[in-house]
């Protein structure tokens, strides 16, 4: 038991882990990229604070750059605002060292010993999410990793489509699994993907 996290005591076919929030408390360094890029490009000072980022939290970034369009009435590129994030991003972990959360990666160790099949299914881009489990030391840990890069644009989270698929590279029917989320988006994937779900709390 834990305040973050409970673990759930039945075994599940499949555990599937978001990345950032979830396994890496990557978040808060997430959050300054975001907001450097979006400053770049026009958005209010209002837009996308702390609250607000963690509502979008596990969406793709050009559906979260679409989504503040239309909030805040901006006519941002998504695309260009999405790269110049993950460039923010990439630059700050050159001198940061990611923080792992240990209840959730724990249970990953656990899996890996009794052969229990695990996946990742987050919301970042291929080359963010290998730069974050680097950072955090992770990456040697997971053979089934599922981005937006694996699904048709705009069929990230809240869609089911990633958790679905890490599910069918896992060789699990979705109903055998489990997803461990900490946001909103990522827990509705779940249950659009019939699969049952595990908040991770924030950190406070």
């Amino acid at each position: 038991m834990s305040e973050r996290v409970c673990i759930p005591e039945t075994v599940y076919g499949g555990y599937i882990f978001d990345l950032d929030g979830t396994l890496v408390d990557s978040m808060p360094t997430h959050h300054r990229a975001w907001l450097h890029a979006l400053r770049n490009h026009g958005a209010p000072q209002h837009a996308f604070l702390w609250d607000e980022f963690v509502a979008h939290g596990g969406m793709a970034a050009p559906d979260i750059v679409a989504d503040l369009n239309r909030l805040y009435g901006l006519n941002m590129d998504p695309e260009t605002v999405a790269a110049e994030k993950r460039a923010r991003y990439d630059y700050l972990l050159e001198t940061e060292t990611l923080p792992i959360i240990p209840e959730t990666v724990g249970l990953v160790k656990k899996l890996r010993q009794q052969g229990i099949p695990y996946a990742i299914g987050t919301g970042s881009v291929r080359h963010g999410a290998l730069n974050t489990m680097r950072s955090a030391g992770i990456d040697e840990l997971f053979d089934i990793i599922v981005t937006p890069d694996d699904v048709p644009p705009g069929r990230g989270k809240p869609c089911p489509d990633i958790f679905l698929l890490a599910a069918e590279k896992m060789g699990v029917p979705a109903s055998q699994c489990v997803v461990f989320e900490d946001a909103q988006p990522g827990l509705d994937a779940a249950a659009a993907a019939g699969m049952a779900s595990v908040k991770v709390n924030e950190l406070h």
